[in-house]
């Protein structure tokens, strides 16, 4: 079973319904110990860093996340804030604290050419191999709607580079967890496949 975690926030429904398009049993949840039974978890996410984490504090999904990733043999997924929460902090609420497991500082674009928030289809460059990359060729376009990004400071966990006014980490790899800027759920066929790729991976119990 995949968990997709419901914290109140973010597109459950089209994150699930994505899963179960490409055949594999996807279930949204707020307990805990479906979190920890589960073959792979997922952590989408829609809104404010602040607001986000005090969700997971308030419903007690916190330590579920935190023991889930830690415990290293199954595979994790974030997406767009859901990416942005693994970071320890975030530009966009200072002083709430996120899960910590990359280090590094969320931040705001900050331009005057282009709009914020960072909307619509952009092309990811891949910067490594790895299964999750199976069948999507470099410079696909994915769908993004974000006002910040993160930045790793160990710059070897970038996976994946997109362009909006500089250059931002639209993928990050760090050993079971696999992070995601950009929307799969929202990113047709190229997103399906990245969905239907960490399936696979849940499914076999192997990933890298």
């Amino acid at each position: 079973m995949i968990c997709i975690i419901d914290y109140g926030m973010g597109n459950l429904r089209s994150v699930e319904k994505a899963f179960q398009n490409r055949g594999f049993e996807a279930k949204i949840t707020r307990s805990a110990g479906e979190i920890s039974a589960a073959s792979a978890c997922v952590l989408p996410g829609v809104g404010s860093f602040g607001r986000a984490a005090e969700n997971l504090e308030k419903f007690g999904l916190t330590a579920a996340v935190k023991d889930f990733i830690t415990s290293g043999r199954r595979p994790f997924m974030g997406i767009c804030l859901g990416l942005q929460l693994l970071f320890p902090a975030s530009a966009e609420s200072p002083g709430a604290e996120g899960l910590g497991f990359i280090s590094g500082s969320v931040n705001k674009f900050d331009t005057a050419d282009l709009k914020i928030p960072h909307m619509g289809w952009n092309s990811v460059k891949l910067l490594k191999k790895n299964d999750i990359f199976e069948g999507i060729p470099d410079n696909s376009y994915f769908y993004f709607v974000h006002s910040y990004y993160g930045s790793p400071a160990d710059t070897a966990l970038s996976a994946g580079e997109t362009e909006y006014s500089l250059k931002f980490p639209s993928v990050i790899i760090k050993d079971n967890i696999y992070l995601f800027q950009f929307h799969p759920e929202k990113s047709r066929g190229k997103g399906l496949r990245i969905i239907e790729n960490f399936g696979k991976m849940a499914k076999a119990g192997i990933w890298k």
